[in-house]
């Protein structure tokens, strides 16, 4: 991989609503979006978008301000967020999966100006999430669709409407004014103190990492590519649709997954490109219909995010036809993507490795003294370069601890380098699990279990799961000894928490293993855990 050539983008371009003038020059009148049968050219997604970012411009929004986006894959999500771009403005994406206080806290710390959600989806009403929760920060709600309940203060179409208070002139001179290396988004990770930090990422990184990314996997003009991975997330944001706008491409978003319906899409809308963690191909490959559909315009796809059995990639090439598998590595503090597979790489690489560094990357694995390893030994991952984040939001203390003095950022992932600069992550420092692709760290689920009222203590680690990579398991010690009520117990994580943060296994133990600093031993606890589940002939 050759190191990215910023010289043949002009620097106009190196901002996402420059970006898409460009793309817009060249395929005005190709399919940007393709949704229910009904498709957005590359013209009109940038007139819509132009349009949101006068409206937010109306409701007062300024430069660097922040606008928050609380929705499924969506065709008004891409729109959303180019207006928010647009308007010079910091984009924050919510997690669907979020409760009303999860979304409350980041919105609050955020200071989010405008939210624009979902209405109705799996089985509640967004905006009454927030009820009394809502930060008077929080000046207006827009909500996705025509049902505006006292929760909401207006529809999209209204909010679209906006757009009149603002002249087009005065849009395109804010516009104009973004530089590349502005804030282009702010998007929350949890990290080991068990509360999101701010992830703070600039227009030219993502555009130039993005670029460099497409040209690898096979991401090129004309694709189409079905975004299952969520918006809300980098792989189906940074990797996702801004990859796609990028080089050409046609998006496709898909809400939810189940494998019925992306096989039928597919097979229907000619998919080309279509990334996702194993359980997306897990579960495609189990569909008892899988030769029933046609996938033959599948070409290429991107996995990584959990471990990946080399028969997985095997069967993605032979049962799916995928001719390029690669996978990859990256976090949101370094815009997504860090290393990266070639198609051309063979199944054992591609299975037991993240691949080489993306062009303009440095990695390096380092001791405990800071001092580089030799190949083939272990050490914690170190990255470096110009996509490292610009920092955590407002959080000069959390940026020091993790960007050192000569910019390396420090992954709290475990790591070997081979000869040839192939990176194999072999553990995680800071205790990390992965559930479905969605990061799951256990001080953030702690703290959220510690607030039950029969808990006394308690600890959560990951434990291997065939379908899902990893799942959760908490370790709880009840207040005054009481016997845990473990569906009930379930029932009250589901009522607090995102669904994958939600432990699959409750043990109820007398005492934590710890230190002499009274820290608990997780290595130890992970040792119980599995021991107690193999007894009770669970899967672990």
């Amino acid at each position: 991989m050759s190191k990215p050539n910023q010289n043949a983008m002009p620097e106009s371009s190196l901002t996402l609503p420059g970006m898409l003038a460009d793309v817009v020059s060249r395929f005005a009148d190709r399919a940007a979006i393709v949704e229910h049968g009904k498709s957005i050219s590359y013209a009109e997604l940038q007139q819509l978008s132009r349009q949101a970012a006068r409206a937010l411009m109306s409701l007062g929004v300024q430069a660097g301000d922040r606008v928050a986006l609380w929705a499924p894959n969506l065709g008004e999500w891409i729109v959303a967020a180019c207006g928010v771009h647009a308007a010079g403005g910091v984009l924050v994406p919510l997690n669907t999966r979020m409760k009303g206080a999860e979304a409350a806290d980041i919105l609050e710390r955020s200071r989010a100006r405008v939210l624009v959600c979902v209405g109705d989806f799996l089985g509640n009403y967004y905006p009454e999430l927030l009820q009394g929760l809502r930060p008077s920060t929080l000046e207006q709600v827009v909500v996705l669709g025509d049902k505006v309940l006292p929760s909401a203060d207006m529809s999209w179409a209204q909010f679209m409407a906006r757009a009149e208070g603002t002249t087009v002139r005065a849009q395109q001179e804010r516009e104009a004014r973004i530089r590349p290396d502005d804030t282009a988004d702010l998007m929350f990770t949890s990290g080991t103190t068990g509360r999101p930090k701010g992830v703070m990422c600039a227009h030219r990184p993502t555009i130039l990492a993005f670029k460099a990314w497409s040209q690898v996997v096979g991401l090129s003009e004309g694709s189409r590519y079905l975004i299952v991975n969520p918006f809300f997330h980098t792989f189906g944001y940074k990797a996702g649709w801004v990859a796609a706008l990028l080089q050409g491409s046609t998006v496709y978003p898909e809400q939810v997954f189940d494998a019925q319906a992306i096989l039928q899409r597919i097979q229907s809308d000619r998919i080309s490109f279509l990334p996702g963690p194993p359980t997306l191909f897990l579960s495609m490959l189990a569909h008892p219909g899988l030769r029933d559909f046609d996938l033959s315009s599948l070409k290429s796809s991107v996995t990584g995010a959990s471990t990946v059995p080399p028969i997985l990639i095997r069967r993605m090439r032979e049962e799916l036809g995928i001719q390029n598998v690669t996978t990859a590595y990256g976090l949101t503090e370094c815009g997504g993507c860090a290393t990266l597979c070639e198609p051309t790489d063979n199944v054992e690489t591609v299975a037991h490795t993240c691949g080489k560094a993306l062009p303009g990357t440095e990695v390096r694995c380092v001791n405990e003294q800071g001092q580089p390893v030799a190949p083939g030994e272990a050490g914690e991952v170190l990255l470096r370069g110009y996509h490292i984040m610009q920092g955590y939001f407002e959080d000069e203390q959390a940026t020091a601890e993790t960007i050192d003095a000569d910019g390396w950022l420090h992954t709290g992932d475990v790591g070997v380098l081979d000869e040839r600069g192939y990176l194999r992550i072999t553990d995680r420092l800071k205790d990390m699990f992965i559930v479905g692709g969605f990061n799951c760290y256990p001080a953030e689920i702690e703290r959220m279990l510690s607030n039950h009222p029969e808990v006394a203590q308690v600890a959560v680690v990951g434990v291997a799961d065939e379908r899902m990579g990893e799942v959760g398991c908490a370790c709880v010690v009840t207040r005054h000894g009481i016997t845990l009520d473990k569906e009930a117990f379930t029932a009250w994580c589901r009522a607090n928490m995102a669904n994958y943060k939600v432990p699959r296994f409750v043990l109820q133990m007398d005492g934590l293993p710890v230190n002499a600093s009274n820290k608990v031993q997780k290595r130890d606890l992970l040792q119980i855990v599995k021991s107690r589940l193999a007894a009770a002939s669970q899967p672990v």
